[in-house]
């Protein structure tokens, strides 16, 4: 990991085509500007463990109804 200290108004460029800027900082927190080309997503991490937490308990539910459903069907 870099750890880097910026200003407001700094900003860092990664892989030439995302720029980070530091708008503002104060005691709640940073606040930044993400510029970036439109094939990038940028998704705080948050979210991204959202949907995957949730994707993982619909897969659960789904192999548990394919497994009830798979017995239902030989007893029949």
């Amino acid at each position: 990991m870099l750890i880097l200290s910026r200003r407001a108004g700094d900003a860092i460029v990664i892989d030439g085509g995302i720029r980070i800027v530091v708008l503002a900082s104060d005691r709640r927190g940073v606040r930044l500007g993400i510029e970036a080309p439109p094939h990038v997503s940028i998704v705080r991490e948050e979210i991204v463990t959202q949907i995957a937490d949730e994707n993982r308990r619909a897969n659960v539910g789904a192999e548990a109804a394919a497994l009830v459903g798979g017995v239902a069907a030989k007893t029949s």
